[in-house]
């Protein structure tokens, strides 16, 4: 395992994080992980170098308001001595907040569910124009600088969902030790972008990059693609090509896997060992810049499936909804769409049954126009043949 600087904090952290959102579950249920397999996930990566774990209050729940089964797993999966060979890492949720003193509880609920007594490296999870305002009147400053003074966390940090210039407000609001952005070769000039990496780095804050592969948009590559990667001297597969794209750029520290299978395991971690800094030749930074090209044509909705959104109201399940929508339009029009979009309907409401709530949208990290979207996807799927 290769190890970079965390920036200001002199700490050295593996390029590979385990990213704690998308653990293996039972029947479906985001809220049943599969234990058994995903501590073995998380003790062989740790096996194997990976220094880094990050989980966050709702991740692997029903929604946004109350605590979800990732953080418990965690606190399980670092039991036996592996709490003391990870840095560990988890969010405050932000959008839960509305005093100072809900800033502590949640911590303290955190630490409990984690069982440990301090958190490495606290992030102020998804800030937003929305919610930045509000934690700034509610005391955010002081509550880490207590929170970092009485030991509970050792780093403090953010992770960012919104426009490069609120980004750039956030940096220089705080003495920040990192942060967390979106960035993969599909969104460098998308929300902080590659302006914003560069803004951090400048500040000599560690950062720390999540959706590497975009939720597993740029795994799945249409033909078009695919002959392009084929192109190349040294083979490799479409998610090594995503992750070596990111690992590139030396002013990244750590970069977030959401792995939810051993064999991905295996083979981010063998990807990894080779995870040097301007390592990119010619020929590749040439091939990544033309299969960008062909997503950026073919990609209709900018989601993620980080599943912010859910659950929604109406029993949509939203990003299998766009996933499949993009499918359509990505891998050449493809029956397989419209037959996955049918089997996930039975499972779920079709995007007809969409009220235009909006509470979907308030939550979306993307930005994206989702009512207006499931109303495209209707078209395309709900169409009478």
């Amino acid at each position: 395992m290769l190890y970079r600087k965390f920036g200001k904090t002199n700490e050295m952290v593996s390029v590979l994080g385990f990213g704690c959102m998308r653990l293996p579950v039972i029947g479906g249920d985001p809220t049943q992980i599969d234990e058994a397999q995903a501590v073995k996930m998380v003790r062989y990566a740790i096996d194997n170098g990976v220094n880094y774990v990050d989980t966050a209050y709702p991740y692997h729940g029903t929604g946004f308001t109350h605590g979800g089964a990732s953080e418990p797993f965690v606190g399980k999966a670092l039991q036996d001595g592996y709490r003391e060979k990870v840095k560990l890492a988890t969010k405050l949720p932000s959008w839960l907040i509305k005093t100072r003193a809900d800033m502590d509880r949640y911590l303290n609920e955190q630490l409990e569910r984690l069982q440990t007594d301090h958190i490495d490296f606290y992030l102020v999870h998804s800030l937003n124009s929305g919610v930045w305002p509000k934690l700034k009147e509610a005391g955010i400053s002081e509550f880490l600088n207590t929170a970092l003074k009485d030991g509970r966390i050792k780093y403090a940090g953010f992770s960012f969902h919104d426009q490069k210039e609120l980004f750039k407000e956030i940096v220089d609001y705080y003495d920040w030790s990192f942060c967390q952005i979106q960035y993969n070769y599909l969104d460098e000039d998308y929300q902080a972008g590659k302006e914003g990496l560069e803004y951090a780095a400048k500040k000599n804050l560690g950062i720390v990059i999540m959706e590497p592969l975009r939720g597993g948009n740029i795994v799945n590559l249409p033909q078009a693609a695919k002959a392009v990667i084929d192109r190349a001297d040294k083979k490799k597969s479409p998610a090594e090509w995503g992750l070596r794209w990111v690992w590139n750029h030396p002013e990244v520290s750590v970069v977030l896997s959401g792995m939810s299978a051993m064999e991905q395991v295996v083979e981010n971690i063998k990807v990894a060992q080779d995870a040097q800094p301007n390592s990119f030749t010619a020929q590749e930074t040439a091939i990544i810049d033309e299969v960008k090209q062909i997503f950026t044509e073919r990609i209709r909705v900018n989601c993620t499936a980080c599943s912010y959104c859910m659950p929604c109201p109406a029993g949509i399940n939203i990003p299998g909804c766009f996933a499949t929508y993009n499918d359509h339009w990505v891998f050449d029009e493809t029956p397989a769409a419209k037959q996955r979009y049918g089997i996930i309907t039975k499972m779920a409401s079709p995007a007809s049954a969409c009220i235009e709530c909006g509470k979907c949208e308030s939550h979306c990290p993307q930005g994206i126009g989702i009512r207006n979207e499931l109303k495209q996807v209707k078209e395309l799927f709900e169409q009478q043949n």
